[in-house]
Order: structure tokens, then C-alpha cells, then sequence
């Protein structure tokens, strides 16, 4: 349980003085707690033998009200200071970890549902927190009161204090049993809330889908019966912890019953005064926090550490795609591919098969293919969103796996066949690559992708927002958002993965030729199903079962029998019936 913690020790290093100075004052609130009993038992027992005063009550009065303040005062600081440590400890804890989450290969987020990261990242969060926060000093303030007030009950009260305090042992039996299985259902309770989250999710994401299909019942009942299961989880979580109090507390009672049984008759029989009677009662009224205490820090560390294993999962996933050790500057170029056979396992037939090609910078090279083709395989293969196997692909005659990641992919920019929008402006997201844009480039970028024909139609203009994932949009407008983004950026290496197919051909023929004048001297690639987009490219791939089987101009391979020519005449004949 305790390794889980390890992901701690050096976010919590920082705040060493903290954690220091709040100890110090937990242990003066300790203190004035222990010193509080002493000042009742002197002013009872000034009262029953009658040789109290006014003024020396009064002064036990102000010298309690002074203790009462001091540990008033200590116990705020030493929330400031030791919650004020795990508050930041969290912060930086979820900061590390939506770092590392940027560095994660796109396979993560296949396999890890979206919902089940945000629990992770807040309800995890709050309970890594309470762990580095409330239960260290639930353990060090049960530990020192413990220890201090047995010392005082032993070396005042030796028989009593043995005979009162027998019951307390079985209390720590009960927290060490009841800690196992709070550990245990407390992590079916946040796996249940990852999966209760991740249904909201996908309904919020899937709500179009969801009312063509007329399934908000389906829908309903999943949800129901996803609540239902995460309550179950909770109530046994709540059963052992709802027992776990009153059991500590009957038990607790147990030592004032003895306290009275042989606490009561050695007062009338003299052997204690009655303020050592009241002060005994108040020193066992503050052990049983201490005892209860050992159980709510249990809870909360079982709590902690079954949630620092959830993020420890994360963070402990290496990222599949990084720079090579002695990583060489990268450098455009011609673009160079040989011999490239991928695949997604080692066990699975390859999506591509020996593909060779090269393209010189500053032209254009257009890929056309039947579906699963391999098409979207070979460009995702050149920023290295897929790693591709050392030695087939060469950019300026140097391996790409052996280049400056970073300084690759900002070399390239890839607009794929799902434009993807965030939750901001029309200006945010066109402008997302380059903040600092001005409205000019701004302008330049939505007139060649032609979303600015549209700007009337947006309420706000340029600051109007689309939504999240630009759900206010059609998806041409979204596709040609995404267009003028890749185009702001100017970067020498454009991929478009058919990254027009929402718009109409007399609009792409547009976006095409104004493309092509922008971005002279700039290097691009163009995946499309349509012939008219390929034609303006300098060399022309065809890819069958991830093999090319033509290349050449648009010129030759007109020329030549092929699927190349067999899918133009046949868009020929479409487009003449429009």
C-alpha cells in the first residue's frame, strides 16, 4: 500500500519547511490541550474544599481563556501550513500529470476512455490531498496525544488508568481489519465513478447520434443502471464505515463506565480529589480521538493509496513515440521512403507493404486508394503520430527516428479527415498554432480556405464560438476552419488527409489553386478519393492493400489502364450528370 506513495516524496521535498513549521504548531496545539485538564482539576478542586477565591478562579479563568486562544491561533496554522502543502502537493501532482498525458502516444487514449482520466484527475485528486494533508496529521496528533497522555494517566494514576484504558486494544484490532476492506471497496467506488463519468461523457459527445436514432430511453436505462451500480459500491463502502464509527465509540464509551465504576469510589473514598477525577474523565474524553483518529488515518491512507495507484498507472505509461537518445536537429528536405512495411501488431498482417517513394521540397505529392488502403497509415507515419520502423523513411537523407521529435512535427502541419475544433472562437482556432497572429493573417488564412464567405452567418463574427468540437458547424465549415489553421502555421510540410471531403469540388478547386499560391516553394501532400484534387499535384501515388500499384503525374496515369484512370472516368461521369 505505502509504495503507491513513492509519486509523493518528491512533490512534497518543496515543502519540507511546511510540513515542519505545521508540526511544530500541532504539536503547541497538542499541548495547550494537555494543559487545559490540569488548570480544571486545580480549579475543582479549589471549589470542593472550599478555599477558592474570585480572583484565583478568575485568574484560572483568563489563564485557560489565554491557553484557549494560543491553540486557537496554532491549529490555524497548522492548516495553513501542512493542508496549505497538500493543496499545493495536488496541484502539481495533476500538473505532472497532464504533462506526462501530452507526451503519451496516441495508442494510450485508444485504450483509455476519457471518462475514466477525469476521474482520475479530480475525485483521485481530493483523495491524494486528504492522504499528503488531514491523515499526516491525524497519525502525528493521535501519536503524540496517545503517547503523552498515557505517560501523564501511568505516572498519576497507574491502577486506574490500566484498568480504564483495557478496552482501547480492541479498537486497534477493529481499525486494522476494517482498513483492508476499506481499501478494497473504496477502489471499486472510484472505478465505479470512472465509468459512471465516462457515460455522461460519451451521452454529452453522442447526443446527435443519440435523437436521430430516438434512444434517449436505451440511453436512460444505461444510465440508470450505471448510477444504480455506483450506488451499490458506495453503500458498501458506507455499511463498514457507518459501523466502523459507533463500534469505535461503544468501545470508547466502555472506558468511562470503568472510569466510573472504580474512578467513582476512590473519590469517595478519598484515594483521588475530585479534580483529579474531572481531569482523568477530560484525558480519556481526548484519547479517544486519538483512537478514533488511528482509523480515520488508516481510511484515508487506504483511500489515498488506492487512488495514487489509479494515477501511478498513468504516470507510469512510457511514452510509445520519443526522440532517440543522441536525437540529430532536424533539418526539411526531400522526402525519401524505402522499402516501408508497417504494421499495427507484430502478429497482424501489414498495412503497408514495401511502399517506395520520394518527393523532392517544394512539391506536391498526391496519394489516392481504395478504403483501408493504407492511405491515412503512411501520412500519420511521417510526424511520427505512428512510429515508423528505423531506416524507411528519410527526410534531407536522415532517418526521421533519429531527428528532434518536437522539431519534426513542428515542421509539419496535419489536418486530417475529422476536424477536430475546441471549445473557443472562430479566431481561437484558427489561430490556435500561432496566438500571436494578427487579424490580417487571420483573414488571409479563412480567405483562401474560404470560410470567410461565411462570416456573416456567425453572430459574433470571428469571436463567435463554435461549441464543443464545433458542434454549431457543419462539417465542411468545420473542415475549412481546421484548413485555415494548418495554413496559418506556415510550416514547410502541409498533409491535407482528405481533409476536404464535406466540401463541395467547385469550392475544394478554389481552396486548391489559392493553396497552391500561398504555399509555393512548400512542400505538400494531398490523401483524397477525388481525382480533380490529385491533379494538381507534382507525382501521384496509388495505394491497393498497402501496396503502390501506380505512380507517376496526373497526366500519366490517365494515360495508362488503372484504377487511377477507372476512378476518373468514373468522377468524370458523375460530375457531368450534376
Amino acid at each position: 500500500m505505502l509504495k503507491e506513495y513513492r509519486t509523493l516524496i518528491p512533490l512534497a521535498k518543496p515543502f519540507r519547511t511546511h510540513y515542519l513549521i505545521g508540526i511544530l504548531l500541532l504539536a503547541v496545539t497538542n499541548a495547550g490541550d494537555l494543559y487545559i485538564p490540569q488548570l480544571l482539576k486545580e480549579a475543582v478542586d479549589s471549589i470542593a474544599e472550599g478555599r477558592f477565591s474570585l480572583s484565583s478562579i478568575g485568574i484560572l479563568v483568563l489563564i485557560m481563556a489565554a491557553v484557549a486562544a494560543a491553540v486557537a491561533a496554532a491549529r490555524f496554522g497548522w492548516r495553513y501550513f501542512i493542508q496549505g502543502a497538500s493543496r499545493k502537493i495536488e496541484a502539481e501532482l495533476r500538473s505532472n500529470m497532464f504533462d506526462h498525458m501530452l507526451k503519451l502516444s496516441p495508442s494510450f487514449y485508444s485504450t483509455m476512455k476519457t471518462g475514466d482520466i477525469m476521474a482520475r484527475a479530480t475525485n483521485d485528486m481530493r483523495a491524494v490531498r486528504m492522504a499528503a494533508g488531514i491523515a499526516l496529521v491525524a497519525f502525528l496528533d493521535g501519536l503524540f496525544l496517545t503517547v503523552a497522555i498515557l505517560i501523564i494517566l501511568f505516572s498519576s494514576y497507574p491502577r486506574l488508568a490500566l484498568v480504564t484504558i483495557a478496552p482501547l486494544p480492541f479498537i486497534t484490532l477493529l481499525v486494522l481489519f476494517a482498513g483492508k476492506l476499506i481499501g478494497r471497496r473504496f477502489k471499486a467506488v472510484q472505478e465505479g465513478f470512472s465509468s459512471l463519468s465516462e457515460q455522461v461523457r460519451e451521452t454529452a459527445a453522442g447526443i446527435r447520434v443519440i435523437k436521430s436514432f430516438v434512444k434517449e430511453s436505451y440511453v436512460e436505462k444505461m444510465f440508470r443502471a450505471q448510477n444504480r451500480e455506483y450506488k451499490r459500491r458506495n453503500m458498501g463502502l458506507v455499511r463498514i464505515w457507518g459501523l466502523f464509527f459507533p463500534l469505535v465509540g461503544f468501545i470508547s464509551g466502555i472506558t468511562i463506565l470503568l472510569l466510573l465504576l472504580y474512578g467513582g469510589p476512590g473519590v469517595i473514598e478519598g484515594r483521588y480529589s475530585a479534580g483529579d477525577f474531572v481531569a482523568f474523565m477530560s484525558y480519556l474524553n481526548m484519547l479517544r480521538w486519538p483512537v478514533i483518529g488511528m482509523g480515520f488515518t488508516v481510511n484515508i491512507i487506504q483511500r489515498g493509496a488506492a487512488s495514487l495507484k489509479r494515477i501511478n498507472t498513468i504516470l507510469d505509461q512510457k511514452p510509445e513515440i520519443t526522440s532517440s537518445e543522441d536525437p540529430k536537429p532536424f533539418s526539411p528536405g526531400d522526402i525519401t521512403v524505402t522499402d516501408l512495411t508497417f504494421r499495427y501488431r507484430e502478429d497482424a498482417p501489414p498495412v503497408l507493404d514495401g511502399v517506395s517513394f520520394s518527393l523532392k521540397q517544394g512539391e506536391t505529392l498526391g496519394i489516392l486508394g481504395r478504403t483501408g488502403s493504407g492511405k491515412t497509415t503512411l501520412v500519420r507515419l511521417l510526424p511520427r503520430l505512428l512510429d515508423p520502423p528505423s531506416g524507411t523513411i528519410f527526410i534531407h537523407d536522415l532517418d526521421i527516428t533519429d531527428t528532434d521529435l518536437q522539431g519534426l512535427r513542428s515542421s509539419i502541419s496535419f489536418v486530417p479527415q475529422d476536424a477536430f475544433l475546441f471549445s473557443d472562437s472562430i479566431r481561437g482556432n484558427i489561430s490556435f498554432a500561432v496566438p500571436e497572429a494578427s487579424d490580417d493573417m487571420v483573414q488571409e488564412a479563412a480567405e483562401i480556405s474560404t470560410i470567410s464567405r461565411e462570416l456573416s452567418q456567425f453572430p459574433q463574427g470571428w469571436d463567435t464560438e463554435v461549441g464543443e468540437r464545433g458542434v454549431s458547424l457543419s462539417g465542411g465549415q468545420k473542415q475549412r476552419i481546421t484548413i485555415s489553421r494548418a495554413l496559418l502555421s506556415r510550416r514547410e510540410y502541409l498533409v491535407l488527409d482528405d481533409a476536404m471531403s464535406a466540401v463541395d469540388t467547385d469550392t475544394e478547386e478554389f481552396i486548391l489553386k489559392a493553396m497552391m499560391d500561398f504555399r509555393k516553394g512548400k512542400t505538400n501532400i494531398l490523401v483524397s478519393h477525388r481525382v480533380t484534387t490529385l491533379q494538381h499535384a507534382h507525382r501521384i501515388i496509388v495505394l491497393d492493400a498497402g501496396r503502390i500499384i501506380q505512380q507517376g503525374t496526373h497526366r500519366d496515369l490517365i494515360s495508362q489502364e488503372g484504377f487511377y484512370r477507372d476512378m476518373y472516368q468514373l468522377q468524370q461521369a458523375e460530375r457531368s450528370r450534376t
